[in-house]
């Protein structure tokens, strides 16, 4: 039996095609309704009228239900088809609104940040979420989850990046149903006292309860942000080396509260519950006992939508467990993914979801067919190729979406896999069991010790392997369209080794001859290409000069830009990059480009340029500029003060010139 003969698994993917159709091409919401009833009606009638037994209606009706009911649901998500949504009630002015903090974000360097829920627009009620970000200043207390507040304020739609290929925060915040944002200060908001409090507020409580009483001991700083992140989900505390470690090794799974950790948790207790099932109904009372403390685990991990996520997952695979019937797997790992993508359609878009997912799926597939291709009769190798075994399949099911996002692959991961999950069960349930006693207050020094030595060893064993430099794999430039491939590669070649028909080689071999085309087509584009762009960075200049393969980086501080030059150089199929410093005017093609910098000293000459960039806050009368160089249009970069832009750019308004300014519309790729 294959992947796709489970009914549910057909379910699944006319869902997700249904709702990715719903995201990206925003059909009208009531046609779309109308569609899913008349589609509905057709299924039920296929099923029941018996003279359509031998037409394929009824399969043909599933499939058009599920995508309309995917492209419904998703398009119940967006704030133009919720009239209660508060983007249909804000003013073009500020508005008192209410809102409820849902999630503590991040801090940076100058604001708190929070995921909030406006609960009313000028006392009216309304729903939503939104970003608020928080000036900091030194007497700044930080908000909890369900603290309430009234702010006057106007949302703003979150902008999008000012360069090409970088971090899209929009675009990711939209995945999350949230498309505005609010800034204020810690002055100018009301903490509104005797706030409701909710369940996910009460667990980020009994979370940050435990985090306290942690700090307490002599737990190592490093040591402790991996306890955090590894029992409660919390990774705001780990310090950037030990990340870069557990990324570069490819365990940075293990820091995130998710798939892996409710999985050893459920095989924890199905081991210790194994007795019950001697006892009449004794099945029931396990699998009752196991789903009810998935879920308090998820509560003292905060109830974090990943948490939630993996722990609804797993309470179905306990399900199927339960039942004791492999092929029962599938199904209802598919109807897990059905029943959450039913409730919150926006989750197929989060990476977390969907490598959770990938992982699960391909440890089920693949995993008991790599068992099949040896079994060894030492039992030692038996476990190790059991544990390597999973691994691989694991990391098959996510290699693709890892390259996609991260463009990075760590080589040794198996290496790293093998060395630390074998104990991840014994540190989670010693961990907890930590938690508890650190709670109660009665945690005694030796055990503190003995933890802080254990995790103070696995951080060790995952730095060393993070070091070994020449297998970590970085900067790779993989597209969605070799996402796909990569996919239906990986399917051709488990359907080749484990039934080697000649359709199966055949399509293992268009997946091939289809990934190495595109590969040549986008080189060779790539090596066509010869663009000048100039890039947004605060306090500083960078023009980026691409020909061909090769890049010539132009920057008043080339030290800063490597951000910059990352994403562009991933995107664009770079292969080599040369820095230097800016020169007061270019020649592109045809065209001159003029800079003018602080000194404020006009370039040597009387032509025309096709364009003036002005930068590093130069001091000018750009009025008498405008007469002396007769520039065909003036850019100003981010090196430049706020203050001084808004002045050249009505000055230019008047002179009727275009001005572009990269910190308001991004960079300028010129002609």
């Amino acid at each position: 039996m294959t992947l796709l003969d489970f009914v549910s698994v057909r379910i699944a993917f006319w869902l997700i095609l249904g709702i990715l159709i719903g995201y990206y091409g925003e059909p009208d919401i009531l046609g779309t309704g109308i569609v899913m009833l008349f589609s509905l009606a057709i299924l039920g009638f296929s099923k029941y009228h018996s003279s359509w037994e031998k037409v394929p209606v009824f399969g043909l009706g599933l499939a058009l239900s599920m995508m309309t009911i995917g492209a419904f649901v998703v398009s119940l998500a967006h704030p133009g088809n919720r009239p209660a949504h508060f983007a249909n009630k804000i003013t073009p002015t500020n508005s008192q609104l209410q809102l409820k903090i849902r999630e503590v974000l991040k801090p940076n360097a100058y604001s708190n940040r929070y995921v909030v829920k406006v609960l009313s627009v000028n006392r009216i009620q309304a729903m939503g979420k939104c970003v608020l970000s928080i000036t900091r200043t030194d007497n700044t207390n930080p908000l909890q989850v369900d603290d309430e507040i009234l702010v006057n304020s106007r949302p703003v739609p979150v902008p999008p990046p000012l360069n090409p290929n970088q971090f899209d925060y929009r675009e990711y915040l939209k995945k999350q149903g949230i498309h505005h944002q609010i800034r204020t200060s810690d002055t100018t908001y009301i903490l509104i006292e005797g706030a409701s409090k909710t369940l996910i507020g009460r667990a980020a409580n009994f979370r940050e309860a435990i985090i306290s009483k942690l700090r307490g001991h002599k737990f190592g700083v490093p040591q402790l942000g991996v306890i955090q992140a590894l029992l409660l989900g919390q990774r705001n505390d780990i310090p950037e080396d030990t990340y870069s470690s557990y990324k570069n090794a490819g365990a940075v799974h293990i820091l995130a509260v998710s798939g892996l950790h409710v999985g050893i948790v459920l095989l924890i207790f199905q081991f210790v519950l194994r007795p019950l099932d001697r006892l009449p109904k004794g099945n029931i009372l396990k699998l009752v006992i196991i789903v009810v403390t998935l879920w308090i685990y998820a509560a003292i991990a905060g109830l974090s939508p990943s948490v939630v996520r993996a722990v609804t997952m797993f309470s179905f695979i306990a399900y199927a467990l339960y039942l004791n019937r492999p092929t029962n797997v599938f199904n209802i790992v598919a109807l897990s993914l059905v029943f959450l993508l039913l409730i919150h359609p926006l989750f197929l878009f989060q990476v977390g979801f969907q490598m959770s997912y990938a992982a699960v799926f391909a440890i089920v597939w693949i995993y008991p067919k790599l068992q099949g291709f040896w079994n060894p009769g030492n039992y030692i190798l038996h476990k190790a190729w059991q544990l390597s075994s999973v691994s691989i399949a694991a990391q098959l099911g996510v290699l693709p979406l890892s390259l996609f996002y991260f463009h990075q692959f760590p080589a040794l991961f198996f290496v790293s896999n093998l060395l630390v999950v074998p104990f991840l069960g014994i540190i989670l349930g010693f961990g907890v069991f930590i938690l508890a006693l650190a709670y109660f207050e009665v945690l005694p020094k030796m055990m503190v010790y003995g933890y802080n030595e254990a995790i103070g060893g696995m951080n060790a064993i995952v730095a060393w392997v993070g070091q070994q430099e020449a297998f970590v794999f970085k900067d790779i430039p993989f597209d969605t369209v070799q996402l796909v491939l990569t996919y239906l590669f990986i399917f051709g070649l488990v359907f080749t080794l484990t039934k080697s028909k000649f359709r199966n080689l055949m399509f293992l071999l268009v997946t091939v001859t289809g990934f190495i085309g595109h590969m040549v087509v986008v080189t060779f584009t790539a090596n066509q290409k010869e663009r000048v762009f100039l890039a947004h960075q605060t306090r500083n200049s960078v023009l980026l000069h691409q020909d061909g393969s090769a890049l010539n980086v132009i920057a008043t501080d080339t030290a800063r830009v490597e951000k910059v030059v990352t994403t562009y150089k991933i995107a664009n199929r770079i292969s080599t990059i040369q820095y230097d410093t800016l020169r007061n005017s270019y020649t592109l093609g045809k065209k001159r480009l003029v800079l003018l910098d602080s000194t404020g000293i006009l370039p040597n000459t009387l032509s025309q340029p096709d364009y003036l960039l002005l930068v590093q806050s130069p001091r000018i009368h750009l009025e008498r500029v405008i007469a002396t160089l007769q520039p065909r249009m003036i850019l100003a970069d981010g090196s430049n003060y706020t203050s001084y832009v808004a002045r050249w750019l009505k000055t230019c308004e008047e002179k009727k010139i275009p001005f572009h300014y990269t910190g308001k519309q991004g960079g300028y790729s010129f002609e």
